[in-house]
């Protein structure tokens, strides 16, 4: 059996985001061993703990794609959302470690990270709803 487009480029962006959490484990492993703390900048530990999570969720959205009852496009515009907010995400987690600029991103609050936060929420649950409720829907006519 072949896997769905959907679930093979979520599969692959699983893959590329693991990676890209390995890596920043080094940073963050580097980061602490030239710490006088013994810790790495809060945001470095961040990233690495988002990306390990998030390579994992969109491997999990993967399995709902392949199964889901929607169409390819529909499915695959949901995830695509999902990925452009889980990268952006671990991208931003990333450059406040890169500049230590700051130790919460929130603090102060602005009108635009407001905006930006609303945004990825509706993106990241919304999109992964979407997908889910394409697997629930397509499982649903096997429970007879």
């Amino acid at each position: 059996m072949n896997l769905a487009l959907t679930a093979q480029v979520a599969l692959i962006a699983a893959g590329v985001i693991f990676l890209w959490a390995l890596l920043l484990g080094v940073w963050k492993y580097a980061a602490i061993m030239r710490s006088e703390t013994g810790q790495a900048h809060v945001y470095v530990d961040i990233a690495h703990r988002a990306a390990l999570m998030y390579s994992f969720a969109t491997a999990l959205l993967a399995a709902f794609a392949q199964f889901s009852a929607w169409s390819t496009a529909v499915n695959m515009v949901a995830l695509i959302v999902v990925l452009v907010f889980f990268v952006g995400a671990i991208a931003s987690y990333c450059l406040h470690g890169l500049r230590r600029d700051t130790t919460n991103q929130f603090h102060p609050a602005s009108p635009s990270l407001t905006a930006s936060m609303v945004a990825l929420i509706i993106g990241e649950v919304g999109g992964s709803a979407v997908i889910l409720a394409g697997f629930i829907v397509e499982q649903a006519g096997t429970w007879g």
